[in-house]
């Protein structure tokens, strides 16, 4: 195994957990490749690197992918990250929100109702 994989892989644990590799793991089937190139790469090289901080590297990550439309399994995943890296479940509403500016209400809306989902799942694990 590679330093950037074991680099790679340990980031994606500190940062998503067990739910992150969950989420890659649905690549195994059909696109292994694509898997290694996001631990490698995006976690071995990129999120791995010093200059920011993990919490402000999600509030970029969330901004950047509600901005674009994403709100699947991977925004969810980060939303999650997000609130691991010490960002409280309002921060991450606002910041949604806020982007509504740059890429219109339809992005904030749906990447609002995507942190609303993530944390109604987090409840339900974790409730009385």
């Amino acid at each position: 195994m590679s330093d950037r994989r074991r680099t790679g892989e340990r980031t994606l644990r500190k940062i998503h957990g067990d739910y992150g590799l969950a989420v890659l793991n649905k690549l195994d089937d059909i696109a292994p490749e694509l898997k290694r190139w996001v631990i490698d790469f995006g976690f071995g090289e990129v999120y791995s690197r010093r200059m920011l901080d993990i919490k402000s590297r999600q509030i970029a990550t969330i901004a950047a992918m509600v901005a674009l439309g994403h709100s699947g399994d991977e925004l969810r995943s980060h939303i999650r990250a997000g609130l691991n890296a010490g960002l409280s479940r309002g921060q991450i509403v606002e910041l949604t929100m806020q982007m509504a500016l740059y890429a219109g209400f339809p992005a904030a809306i749906n990447g609002v109702k995507a942190a609303q989902a993530t944390f109604t799942e987090l409840d339900s694990r974790t409730g009385p």
